[in-house]
């Protein structure tokens, strides 16, 4: 494919030079301790090549709501010795107050990380002052954060403006996988979109039923579908108010050809705890203190036939209650189709969202989908069709 964004293949030589690289860092932590270093392990690839081409690393990344103001409990500076870590190489810290000094003593190939990017009140404004702030300690500007491209703010989105912008690593492999995904995708495209409620997912669904094959519908949000169809649903979790909403994406997607596969068999409890007493039952089967809480077997095997007609995936959320067992039965065993087909070579797979990583790798596949996104709200707005500002500022 044609690219629209410059990557660090097309810096040239950058020995000396002063390279500010937007990295998420926005890492959960529990008594100094990092609890996940996902984040932290996306980012060595960029930083790590920029520096070993002898370029001045500097990092910028917020971390956590400070709300403009230095605030010590939202210090990148908890975040050095974990980054370290996974870089294996050592990591300078620098604070807001004579920042520039302390660039200027930077030796090339060095790599340090800058304090949070939000304690300053007009970072989130996308503040010119702060942009210009921030942009007087670099020559050139990477962004490696498609996990806050959503967002239009100072070191995101105004840094691509002020100097030459670059995409870095994870966010190269990001843009691609989505333009495989749906951009330009190899037909017939399949996407699964589960969850809990339609209410979350409404752009979502309307943008995908124009432009893929197989809508695949799960979760709880698959039960307002079923209710919009006059499946009497129980007690299960459903929007009832949605209902007219859900049959104008259903004539939508007719109009666009587009098959939409509900469940037709679903696993139901009238208690939602671990391991419940069960039934397996036809949609219409439902008893009026039963919940849906897991696509049934047969609707299962059903969706992994479909999987098997497809060249492309692009999954977002469960197809049950995956959190509490058996109702992670379906989301499972698609996700184990799909990683199969995936290695085989038939199906390009992006899955994408937090439930969902989760969800893969309680499978054991999350390493054996095509492409998974780490991103939350980004890779939902991409899924909605919308306009990335941190994306589309690289492409200018």
């Amino acid at each position: 494919m044609a690219r629209t964004f410059k990557t660090l293949d097309d810096m040239g030589d950058i020995t000396g030079k002063r390279v500010l690289v937007r990295e998420d860092l926005n890492v959960p932590m529990a008594d100094g301790k990092v609890t996940d270093d996902t984040r932290l392990r996306a980012a060595i690839q960029t930083v790590a090549e920029l520096a070993d081409r002898g370029a001045k690393v500097l990092i910028l990344a917020h971390f956590g709501r400070p709300k403009g103001n230095p605030n010590p409990e939202f210090s990148l500076s908890q975040v050095v010795k974990p980054l370290e870590q996974v870089l294996g190489r050592p990591v300078r810290y620098i604070d807001w107050e004579g920042d520039a000094a302390s660039v200027a003593t930077l030796n090339d190939g060095d790599i340090a990380l800058l304090e949070n990017t939000r304690f300053f009140g007009g970072e989130e404004k996308n503040d010119p002052a702060v942009v210009d702030r921030f942009a007087s300690l670099g020559d050139l500007y990477v962004n490696d954060a498609f996990s806050a491209a959503h967002r239009a703010h100072a070191s995101t989105e105004g840094l691509a403006h002020k100097l030459p912008a670059f995409a870095g690593r994870q966010m190269e492999a990001e843009l691609d996988a989505l333009d495989k995904a749906l951009g330009n995708p190899e037909h017939p495209v399949a996407a699964v979109v589960g969850g809990a409620k339609v209410s979350t997912k409404l752009d979502v669904l309307k943008h995908l039923v124009a432009k893929v094959d197989h809508l695949i519908i799960g979760g709880g949000m698959a039960n307002t579908f079923l209710a919009a169809r006059g499946v009497d649903v129980g007690k299960s979790l459903c929007e009832h108010d949605l209902t007219g909403t859900a049959e104008e994406i259903l004539d939508a997607a007719d109009a666009a050809g587009c098959t939409v596969h509900l469940p037709y068999d679903v696993v139901v409890a009238t208690e939602f705890r671990a391991n419940p007493p069960v039934r397996t039952v036809n949609v219409h089967e439902v008893a009026a203190d039963e919940m849906i809480l897991d696509v049934g077997p047969a609707a299962t095997e059903a969706l992994a036939d479909v999987l098997k007609t497809c060249k492309t995936l692009v999954w977002n959320g469960p197809m049950g209650a995956f959190e509490i067992p058996p109702f992670d039965a379906a989301t499972v065993s698609l996700a184990r189709t799909a990683a199969a087909l995936t290695k085989e070579g038939q199906l390009v797979s992006v899955a994408g969202g937090g439930d969902t990583v989760a969800a893969l790798n309680q499978a054991g596949v999350g390493s054996e989908f095509s492409f998974v996104s780490t991103a939350g709200g980004a890779f939902l707005e991409w899924m909605e069709g919308k306009e990335l500002p941190g994306v589309a500022a690289l492409t200018r």
